[in-house]
């Protein structure tokens, strides 16, 4: 029995799914005008298991991610200057050029990270037509108006709205944050934006109300409601969407079609650096490749993300990943040298079971791993585990290959030589200058095999 913590309703609830044996999900993917840091890659490890859970679970499940090539700008606002365009002029490329660069590197990283793929790729350039109809709707309900920069949705005749993040919408002033301008009310937010000069934009189209561009929060109804309905089970996204973006697909979907949009509603804590959130704006960012460069295998950062529940703040810092990626490289030593006895553990499944079912908690999961690893008398620990690592995506009986550098090569060398003389003294000393470049040995009947440690 699957529960999980809805966001609507502030409490743990079972999963129930609108169709029998079937579960979809959306979950708010990249932006892709730059590198997605490890704070973002975080959200999608946490939806990675969702998604396996369901799976595990028996669930035929359709996954739809968007890509948001356009429209998302500067200011949640709806202000500033689209992310994309800024980037184009920035790098002086075309904004086609660096949305697909960009994606292409976030795919590498999301192979990396072991993240199954979803069913659809949602691109919001290639889904303008659906979000033109969804403004037809709304405009035909009476619900929106006009501005000098845009299309509006009058969030006013919406009553509900504000009901996802408990927000009372005559608490909100205008200021710094909310700015009236042309706006009727200040939680009204702009379904399409005009092009104040056709043609110098990039990306844009032609509608019933000018030439522009959609609205960031329209692309997400529009396309979640194309491929999973009008009415579908679980949105992911993470904490920052829950006062403006989640509160916007909520009212517009929800006025346009009269239905519930969505039952469960999962949202992500944000990844610490120094105590702030991780993010490009703060200047504080480390991306997959900036740590692999750094030695770590991208893998040891799932791993970190596990030992987190995705509810809970997870601090970053080397010193937890160096922790992170020594204890896996330790579980996957271990588990190596373990014998099939064509067995299956149902004691600990069933505690595994128990812990992941419970709104995905990770942390406690893990603790019956490393339990079931250590029962010296547990039978059935292979066969066991690798029903467990369906759901944890680690790879945990997967060979690693790793490029050994040249003076940790030298030192084996020297240590094969000193045992030859019997020089054992000298082996076991450079043995440990070994592990001080994060590599150890084991001298079996077959030869030396070498572990990385950390």
């Amino acid at each position: 029995m699957l529960k999980l913590y809805n966001t609507l309703t502030r409490k743990k609830e079972e999963f129930k799914p609108i169709r029998k044996g079937f579960a979809g999900i959306y979950s708010c993917g990249p932006t892709v005008y730059w590198f997605q840091h490890i704070g973002n890659l975080r959200a999608y490890v946490a939806w990675d298991i969702l998604k396996r859970v369901l799976k595990y679970d028996g669930y035929k499940v359709k996954h739809v991610m968007n890509v948001t090539d356009v429209g998302h700008l500067t200011s949640d606002q709806d202000e500033g200057e689209d992310k994309v365009e800024k980037a184009a002029k920035k790098e002086g490329k075309s904004a086609s050029e660096i949305t697909h660069y960009y994606f292409d590197v976030f795919s590498r990283d999301f192979s990396k990270l072991n993240l199954l793929n979803p069913e659809i790729w949602a691109w919001a350039t290639k889904h303008i037509s659906e979000q033109i109809d969804l403004i037809k709707k709304l405009e035909k309900k009476g619900l929106t108006y006009r501005t000098s920069d845009g299309i509006y949705f009058d969030t006013s005749k919406f009553k509900q709205y504000g009901k996802l993040g408990k927000i009372k919408k005559e608490t909100l002033q205008a200021g710094k944050r909310i700015t009236l301008k042309e706006k009727k009310n200040k939680t009204d937010f702009a379904l399409w934006k005009f092009s104040h000069k056709p043609g110098l934009r990039q990306q844009e189209w032609r509608s019933p109300w000018g030439i522009g561009f959609p609205g960031w929060h329209l692309e997400c109804s529009a396309m979640s409601m194309k491929y999973l309905g009008e009415h579908f089970d679980i949105h992911t996204g993470g904490e920052e969407h829950i006062p403006i973006h989640h509160q916007n697909e909520i009212a517009q979907s929800e006025a346009a079609t009269g239905k519930k949009f969505v039952n469960y509603w999962l949202h992500l804590r944000w990844l610490l650096f120094s105590g702030e959130k991780m993010s490009k704006s703060k200047g504080i960012m480390y991306t997959i490749t900036a740590l692999e460069k750094k030695g770590y295998n991208p893998l040891s950062y799932r791993y970190f993300c596990l030992t987190g529940h995705y509810r809970t703040q997870l601090n970053f810092t080397f010193k937890n990943l160096d922790n992170a990626q020594k204890t896996y490289f330790r579980l996957k030593n271990i588990i190596s040298e373990l014998k099939d006895d064509k067995k299956l553990n149902e004691r600990y499944l069933k505690e595994f079971q128990k812990a992941i079912n419970n709104d995905l908690d990770t942390p406690k999961a893990l603790q019956v791993l490393w339990k079931l690893v250590r029962d010296k008398k547990a039978p059935g620990k292979v066969r066991t585990i690798k029903k467990i690592d369906e759901v944890f995506g680690l790879d945990l009986f997967k060979q690693e290959r790793f490029a050994i550098p040249k003076k940790v090569l030298d030192l084996i060398k020297e240590r094969e030589k000193a045992r030859k003389e019997k020089n054992f003294k000298k082996a076991d000393k450079l043995r440990e200058q070994l592990k001080k470049f994060g590599y150890s040995l084991d001298d079996t009947g077959k030869g030396t095999k070498i572990r990385r440690i950390k």
